[in-house]
């Protein structure tokens, strides 16, 4: 019956020399940044912007994301221990990173962007959502490689057994189901701005990237491994409980968008 499943044994480490190391998920990590600026360039020239602006905009987005994903993983999930020992918070080589930090990070970044810089905060998520997405996918399959943040046992015949970590029992790819939603995320909202982009009310692409990418993401988490012990029990789980809000925002800017593109017409 085993046959049936994929045994997945990839090595995390792609070469390693002198002590150092190259991943499969930090040169994934990396090349959503380098992906995202070509797709951001392109914004750029479409609507007459300079490239400097985006590269001060490619450098808040990179501090945003960095620091807000470590911090989110330290306070979210296991803040008694990082707390005790907050030099370990600085060791992000060691892992822990939340995609609700990151966002929350990336929230924080582009709103000094946008005040420094004089443009509409709306408008800068409006575009920076679209790459974001596509930086959720290239990540997860990080996670993939990595062998890590799967689900729960499966009879279904693409689990998978992660023999890396010891598992006999396949299990949800739940890397691959989260990769393959925020994929297809970015495609949609990537279409929408090269269609209609220019006639959209100001958050109306940010309201559809919230509403999709953390739906997606609270039901997934049903069939995930719990990530730290305190989860044990829970009804949801902390990652379901930090989508909430964001899902909340996504219909409230949706609907702000939509009632304005109406009044106008």
């Amino acid at each position: 019956m085993l046959l049936n499943y994929i045994n997945w044994n990839v090595d995390p480490e792609i070469v390693g020399f002198w002590g150092l190391s190259i991943r499969y998920y930090g040169l994934l990590f990396a090349s959503s940044f380098f992906f995202g600026y070509i797709i951001m360039q392109k914004m750029f020239k479409k609507e007459g912007l300079t490239i400097e602006l985006l590269d001060k905009l490619t450098v808040y987005m990179a501090i945003g994301t960095v620091i807000g994903a470590r911090l989110g993983h330290c306070l979210f999930y296991q803040p008694d221990y990082y707390l005790s020992n907050p030099w370990e918070i600085i060791k992000i080589w060691h892992g822990g990173l939340a995609s609700h930090g990151a966002a929350v990070g990336i929230l924080i970044a582009i709103y000094s962007f946008s005040k420094k810089h004089k443009k509409p905060y709306l408008w800068t998520m409006d575009r920076i959502v679209i790459v974001v997405a596509l930086a959720g996918f290239l990540i997860r399959m990080g996670n993939l490689m990595n062998s890590e943040i799967y689900g729960n046992p499966t009879e279904l015949p693409w689990g998978f057994i992660f023999i890396r970590n010891g598992e006999v029992l396949p299990k949800h790819p739940t890397q691959i189901y989260e990769a393959l939603s925020y994929l297809i995320i970015f495609v949609l909202l990537y279409f929408i701005y090269n269609k209609k982009g220019a006639q959209l009310k100001q958050g109306l692409i940010f309201g559809l990237f919230l509403i999709l990418l953390f739906t997606a993401r609270f039901f997934i988490e049903f069939i995930k491994e719990v990530q730290v012990n305190f989860e044990q029990g829970m009804s949801l789980n902390m990652g379901q409980w930090l989508s909430i809000p964001f899902i909340l925002i996504g219909f409230f800017l949706l609907y702000r968008s939509l009632k304005q593109q109406s009044a106008i017409k």
